[in-house]
């Protein structure tokens, strides 16, 4: 469909610029209005019927011959935005040239227009250049999982102007759950805030935790051994092949950090119980029925040695 549109436009362009250089031929006095000969109205129009139809006529075949068989969905978003916001300026160039026959003057009017907007529309302008800046340095794109200010959420779209989230957590729901709302944030918003992607493109995984609470009088060592069998047996292979690639991309950092091949227990000591906690490394979509299925699995296995390991019953939990 797109392509015939695209063909079809390309065709109406072809057409409307031959018409357009015979009309000065043809009497049509008629259509002359406010001492503007009839032959120029009609040169004019058909020449910006020529400009339209031919951008767009570009547009739809690059689209169905190039963006469409981009793999990335990600990528076929950027590249539509770009094209769209490129043949887009063509084409007010293209019109102004068309209908003033003043193509220097038209850019320089330009110029001259965008400097006195650049004062009057600074909120849109910050917006488009951090959009540009979105474009060039990636900090995120469609797909990712980002907090943005105090948004947190899914992308899934980002405009010249705005970027849109589907929302997580929020006022209604927690435990990184989708709200249903959908959060609007302007792009001008990326070069002042912080943004925390959690699905980066290279590393689209992040460190997890779950908390056990525990007596004194638990055996420690055997709650940790067991924390970690429960972990690698749900975890696999998968989290040990992240790991590597982790530490891939640490190696090409001056970041030196010390990364284990598999689960960890960290102990902390609290007032009246010991608090293990489990780190693990996990998509973050996948993050809270990971947690939900570990925690089922680690109650499981400690209520099959209740002789080493007991819960706290103080009131002071």
């Amino acid at each position: 469909m797109n392509r015939l549109l695209g063909i079809s436009s390309l065709i109406v362009s072809v057409v409307a610029t031959v018409a357009a250089n015979a009309a000065p031929t043809v009497d049509l006095t008629w259509l002359s209005t406010g001492g503007v000969a009839g032959g120029v109205i009609a040169r004019k129009t058909l020449l910006a019927v020529a400009v339209v139809a031919g951008t767009y006529g570009v547009y739809q075949l690059v689209r169905h011959l190039l963006i469409q068989r981009i793999a990335s969905k990600r990528r076929a978003h950027d590249a539509r935005n770009v094209l769209r916001f490129g043949l887009g300026a063509v084409t007010v160039i293209g019109l102004l040239g068309v209908l003033t026959e003043q193509w220097v003057g038209v850019l320089f009017s330009l110029g001259v227009v965008g400097f006195a907007i650049t004062f009057a529309l600074q909120q849109p302008l910050f917006s488009l250049m951090g959009w540009v800046y979105i474009m060039v340095k990636r900090p995120y794109q469609v797909g990712d999982r980002v907090r943005i200010g105090d948004a947190k959420g899914d992308v899934i779209e980002v405009d010249f102007l705005v970027t849109t989230l589907w929302e997580i957590n929020g006022e209604l729901v927690s435990s990184n759950q989708p709200s249903g709302r959908v959060v609007t944030l302007p792009n001008s918003t990326v070069l002042s805030s912080e943004v925390y992607n959690f699905s980066w493109e290279q590393f689209p995984y992040v460190w997890n935790e779950i908390s056990i609470q525990l007596s004194y009088e638990t055996d420690l060592e055997f709650a940790r051994r067991e924390l970690t069998d429960v972990a690698d047996e749900y975890l696999g292979e998968r989290m040990a092949q992240n790991i590597a690639r982790y530490r891939e991309l640490l190696a090409e950092t001056p970041v030196e950090l010390e990364v284990r091949d598999g689960p960890s227990v960290n102990v902390v000591q609290q007032e009246s119980w010991v608090e293990l906690r489990l780190r693990y490394l996990v998509h973050p979509r996948r993050g809270q029925q990971t947690k939900n299925d570990l925690y089922e699995r680690v109650l499981e296995r400690f209520k099959q040695n209740p002789d080493r390991i007991s819960f706290p019953v103080s009131r002071n939990r």
